[in-house]
């Protein structure tokens, strides 16, 4: 499959998730999507840190390590691709919010959002399925509310695992 093909199914598929909350009511999906600003890491690692002994030290070890990586990674992605938002190149289309930045490859939210979903599933495996749920839905909520592509979501994803792999890899 060559660029314009994956390109041209990638639109599609954003067409088609946008336009399921186009004219409606997306307080609970950007709600769902602030989660993922960032905030919510910092307090996990510092709850686990004070009361979870077994492992919520090294917990935020790697989770601090982990973004240490991958925001200059992604920083240099972003710049490198240089792709414009869905809300600012179709036409006829308003996202839900306002985006951080004026590109969308790869999705920063949804790579966050893996990462610590990563770290979690390592550490409390119990919680594996939880956490990458509502990271898979941080990524779906960037494209229902109009500032990413699909691809973008795939590309967050695969950058959040792989950082979230390799800090692992280096501290345990």
């Amino acid at each position: 499959m060559g660029l314009k093909n994956l390109t041209k199914y990638d639109t599609a598929i954003f067409h088609w998730l946008y336009d399921l909350t186009k004219h409606r009511d997306c307080r609970a999906i950007v709600w769902l999507s602030r989660t993922g600003d960032g905030y919510l890491y910092f307090v996990i690692g510092m709850l686990l840190m004070w009361f979870e002994p077994e492992h919520g030290e090294i917990f935020l070890y790697t989770a601090l390590m982990a973004y240490g990586l991958e925001l200059p990674i992604y920083v240099v992605l972003k710049k490198a691709f240089k792709r414009p938002r869905p809300c600012d190149f179709l036409a006829n289309l308003t996202a839900h919010v306002t985006p951080s930045d004026k590109f969308s490859l790869p999705s920063g939210h949804t790579a966050a959002a893996w990462l610590m979903a990563t770290i979690i599933a390592f550490y409390y495996p119990s919680f594996a399925l939880l956490a990458y749920t509502w990271a898979s839905l941080i990524g779906l909520s960037r494209i229902l509310l109009g500032v990413h592509y699909p691809t973008d979501v795939i590309a967050g994803a695969l950058l959040g695992l792989t950082i979230a792999q390799l800090s692992l890899t280096i501290l345990v």
